[in-house]
């Protein structure tokens, strides 16, 4: 059993090693933009504004929230990025972060988007994993109806099945380039039709070795649930259950929907109980880990902690493919290069696309950070910290 390494997530030195000054300056301005919900608001809408009058704000972009979230504007550009953080024993994942306009053309253009951040992870070794997202390839409406059981017409049959054989396409490009692929979670009411697919995907490429990756969202008061049916139906079919398990990203909007159309809420009902299922999810998955393979998508340093001290207790070595740690490009370094720096196999989610298009993703940062009690506060009392410590030792 491999000796539990003695893990601080207050190790600034590591942290940040690979943040040169003036990129810590840069850290800093951005969150203390984020910091203040109304200066980021007024940002966030000046930007809008600004793009789409076709002012030259790119470069700006380029120096503060762009350029802390995404790893460029092209894959070529990304790659670098990535690069830069396999010195320090991080792997990446390019994540095409362009929303597309939901027509087929945009479909189309997506997947072979994907297909190609996939041939060039193939080329390297630490671009471990390939990421769709299954509204990116097809038009939820449809999926909406289809879980619904309501009678598709022949016209929105024909358009599931093309995304159907988007999905495939790319889960088979993941087992042919020897990667692995994480499918988004999508909203609930139309999650059951994302799964359906999903686990189809496992069902042809999982058998071998674990390639597709299903992400669950425990804030959902279910999730736990249906994470053990999962396994229960990987097991009886024979192949491998890839489970991403991150706390979810749709709590608003799931409120919101089910007061509207006046059914129960699928949310947890407080932050305790969604931090209570994550950790019993993890620990589900790590106690089964011959047919589980865990991707901890987590910004919470308890509960990657938690990881650490249940491989242990389970005898998994750090370098297993059978456990990664997961954080978004730009935030949580004090848990992915402290992580890394002990010897797990961490990976970063890099966002990329043109300046003007990833900008929904980029207003969804700026949100989570300013929503998620003490998030962004804490990313920049690390900063602050860090600067001070630096300045301390000069």
């Amino acid at each position: 059993m491999p000796a539990q390494p003695n893990i601080s997530f207050e190790n600034l030195k590591v942290a940040f090693a690979s943040k040169s000054d003036a990129e810590l300056k840069r850290m800093h301005l951005v969150f203390a933009l984020l910091n203040n919900k109304t200066v980021s608001d007024i940002g966030i809408s000046l930007t809008h504004f600004a793009l789409k009058l076709h002012l030259p704000i790119k470069w700006i972009m380029k120096q503060t929230m762009f350029g802390h979230f995404c790893g460029g504007e092209t894959i070529a550009e990304s790659v670098e990025d990535c690069k830069g953080l396999a010195e320090f024993g991080i792997e990446s994942c390019l994540d095409y972060s362009v929303e597309g306009k939901g027509d087929e053309e945009s479909f189309e253009k997506t997947t072979k988007e994907i297909h190609q951040t996939l041939v060039e992870s193939a080329k390297t070794d630490y671009l471990p994993f390939g990421v769709l997202k299954v509204t990116g390839l097809g038009d939820y409406h449809i999926l909406t109806k289809i879980q619904a059981k309501e009678k598709l017409s022949d016209k929105e049959e024909a358009a599931f099945q093309r995304c159907k054989a988007r999905v495939d396409l790319l889960c088979k490009a993941a087992y042919d380039l020897g990667l692995r692929i994480l499918i988004d979670a999508e909203e609930s009411w139309f999650q059951d039709v994302v799964d359906a697919l999903t686990y189809e995907a496992m069902e042809k490429y999982n058998t071998e070795r674990c390639v597709v990756y299903n992400t669950f969202q425990m804030y959902r008061a279910d999730m736990l649930g249906r994470l053990k049916e999962a396994k229960v139906q990987a097991a009886e079919r024979g192949y491998k259950l890839g489970a991403k398990l991150v706390r979810g990203a749709y709590m608003e909007k799931e409120r919101e929907r089910a007061h509207e159309l006046g059914y129960p809420s699928p949310i947890q009902p407080d932050k305790a109980a969604t931090d209570r299922d994550y950790n019993a999810g993890v620990e589900f998955c790590l106690a089964h880990h011959e047919q589980v393979y865990l991707m901890s998508g987590s910004h919470n340093e308890n509960s990657n902690l938690l990881v650490v001290e249940l491989m242990d207790k389970f005898g998994i070595d750090p370098k297993s493919d059978q456990v990664f740690f997961g954080q978004l490009y730009g935030m949580s370094d004090n848990i992915s290069f402290n992580l890394a720096n002990a010897g797990y196999r961490v990976l970063k989610y890099v966002p990329y696309g043109p300046v003007e298009k990833v900008m929904p993703y980029l207003t969804r940062r700026a949100a989570e950070n300013s929503s998620i009690a003490g998030q962004s506060s804490r990313e920049f009392e690390l900063i602050k910290r860090e600067i001070a410590r630096r300045k301390q030792n000069n």
